[in-house]
């Protein structure tokens, strides 16, 4: 039983106990190419923030092992992200004021933070939300975060000594610069990016930016590089931290936690709507589920490992997943496998590590981030869908005009608002019926019509306290400007009754005395059974008259039907008792006309 309760707590390693051998040589394999593709990626995210290089190897080492534990996707892989990076670097930069070991401490407290908030939405079944950030509103949020990570690497790329701090500036300034360029530097920066070029053309199965960033490393250690005014990691080689870096917490401020709420509340929502989409698609591609609430937890439970091993926040690192997907990684294990080549590198290459040239990781982190950049994506929505298209646009204005965190912000915020635009005024339909008796939408000239005398409702989102009134006022509108008053008005209850709502049955109270003196009588079709029990507890007169209760549209169409051809029958015996009736005063009348003639006229003359 502990047993059991031990692998529904980590899946993962569930997965392990039950490991297929011939499974280990395409783990083995996917696991060097993780490892591969992520040391120089770890190490250029971490000049986002301006901290010890070795840190986001030490970010990568420890969550990944954690995740391969507790998530239930076999081919994602956890890790620094260009989006979390930049979300942290946006936050503690400004805050740190320009001190390394307040930044460290501020990354290492927001990253602890966000692990916090995911672990506590996991708590609570919270991982439905994933789709809280609608996938244009995704769109245009990574596209603006890799404008801003691609604009901010230029100062590294030709050298210059100094950057504004914002991005319209930065653009601005490129131009009245390029004749400050440090030479040596552009050089450097041409070179790697050509190296990387070359290998994605002709040799796109290799590991481009790890064999970049050793040729390059290799040159800058060799012609000792720093001495022609190149910046490396660490000008003094051999200064790179070998063991885990640790940050003194003695100086730190709590009151500083106020600045980290809700940024860190923003990145878990955006850390783990990205990561969802990611694990997804891949299952999907593999022919697996993922577990929501429990990637939730994992995503939770990596940020922590990460925040105790001094690093900083992680997510899922799609590049690195495609990566392990494409060279046939099979489970799990393949993460274990990246982190300890990864350790092995901290323990025996630190000092090599320490003659990377900035530049070179610019250029990294630029064709790094121009895999996240997709324009094109967001302009094809213009024609598809135009709300979308808006959606989209604006939040990539809005990272870009109103910087990162703000964008940020405002992308939450439209993400909120798009939600309750749908819930407050959903869109609703009247229903009919088509030669097969199939009950569909009405449409303009899709075939589908009305049964007569019977209207049926859909209004399209659960019935709530704040949009209860707008369901009424729809009810009564389609009655009134109905070309024929109904006799019956239908609503599919299944799909807005979800729950006992007190607002919403007195307004349902409300409605079925005001359908009653228009002469309408409601019909709620479906939740049978909850309904009689909510109507009960609400003391909602269940007059037959007034108010029926059906298991399905369908029922309520037999049963209109019914009641009709019996009130047609029982209509038709009125008019025949009717018509018997006449007949029979009539003869009543005949009868009684003859016996008044006189009875001498009646004899006949001798």
């Amino acid at each position: 039983m502990n047993g059991k309760r031990i692998i529904k707590w980590m899946p993962g390693l569930g997965l392990l106990f039950n490991y297929k051998r011939e499974y280990f040589g395409y783990d083995l394999k996917a696991g060097l190419s993780v490892a591969a593709v992520a040391l120089p990626v770890a190490i250029a995210y971490t000049e986002l923030l301006g901290i010890n290089a070795i840190v986001g190897l030490y970010a990568c080492i420890f969550p990944m092992i954690i995740y391969a534990l507790f998530g239930t996707s076999r081919q994602l892989i956890t890790g620094p992200d260009a989006a979390t990076c930049a979300v942290i670097a946006a936050v503690v930069i400004p805050l740190s004021a320009g001190d390394e070991n307040t930044r460290w401490q501020l990354a290492i407290i927001m990253t602890a933070m966000t692990g916090f908030w995911c672990i506590l939405a996991s708590h609570f079944r919270l991982g439905a939300f994933t789709d809280f950030l609608s996938r244009p509103i995704l769109q245009g949020l990574l596209n603006g975060v890799a404008i801003t990570i691609m604009v901010g690497q230029i100062s590294k790329v030709f050298g210059f000594d100094t950057s504004p701090d914002h991005l319209i500036e930065k653009l601005i300034e490129v131009p009245f610069r390029l004749m400050d360029a440090h030479l040596p530097t552009v050089l450097m920066s041409a070179v790697t990016l050509a190296l990387l070029l070359g290998i994605r053309y002709f040799r796109s199965r290799w590991p481009a930016p790890l064999i970049a960033m050793v040729v390059m490393t290799y040159l800058s250690w060799q012609f000792d590089l720093a001495s022609y005014g190149i910046a490396i990691v660490n000008k003094e080689a051999g200064n790179v931290d070998l063991f885990l870096p640790v940050v003194s917490m003695s100086g730190f401020h709590p009151s500083v936690l106020r600045e980290l709420l809700v940024p860190s509340i923003n990145l878990a929502v955006i850390s783990f709507v990205s990561f969802m989409m990611t694990a997804r698609s891949f299952a999907s591609k593999n022919g697996y589920d993922v577990d929501a609430d429990q990637e939730l937890k994992a995503l939770g439970i990596a940020n922590i490992a990460a925040a105790l091993s001094q690093g900083f926040a992680v997510s899922a690192a799609s590049s690195r997943t495609a990566v392990n997907d494409s060279v046939g990684g099979k489970t799990q294990l393949v993460s274990i496998i990246a982190a300890l080549v990864i350790l092995l590198v901290l323990l025996f290459m630190t000092d090599f590590l320490a003659y990377i040239p900035l530049s070179s990781l610019g250029i990294v982190l630029i064709v790094s981030s121009w895999s996240l950049l997709s324009i094109r994506h967001i302009w094809s929505y213009r024609k598809r869908n135009k709300q979308a298209f808006t959606l989209a646009s604006f939040t990539l204005l809005a990272v870009l005009l109103a910087g990162l965190i703000n964008g940020i912000g405002f992308a939450v915020l439209l993400g909120l608002l798009q939600f309750l635009r749908i819930v407050f005024r959903p869109s609703d339909q009247l229903l009919g019926v088509d030669e097969q008796g199939m009950v569909h939408s009405m449409n303009k000239d899709n075939g589908i019509e009305p049964i007569d005398g019977l209207m049926m409702y859909r209004f399209n989102s659960p019935l709530t306290y704040f949009n209860v009134g707008y369901f009424k006022k729809r009810v009564l509108q389609l009655v009134d400007s109905a070309p024929q008053r109904p006799a019956w008005l239908a609503v599919d209850a299944a799909v807005s009754f979800t729950y006992d709502d007190v607002s919403v049955f007195a307004a349902i109270d409300e409605l079925i005395r005001e359908l009653r003196i228009k002469g309408v009588k409601l019909v709620l079709a479906g939740r049978r059974t909850e309904l009689n029990r909510w109507i009960e507890r609400n003391r909602i007169s269940l007059n037959e008259d007034d108010l029926i209760i059906a298991p399905d549209l369908y029922f309520v169409i037999r049963l209109y039907q019914s009641r009709q051809q019996i009130k047609e029958k029982q209509k038709e015996a009125r008019k025949e008792a009717l018509k018997q009736e006449a007949e029979s005063q009539e003869a009543e009348s005949n009868k009684a006309s003859i016996s008044e003639v006189p009875i001498e006229s009646q004899t006949s003359t001798p």
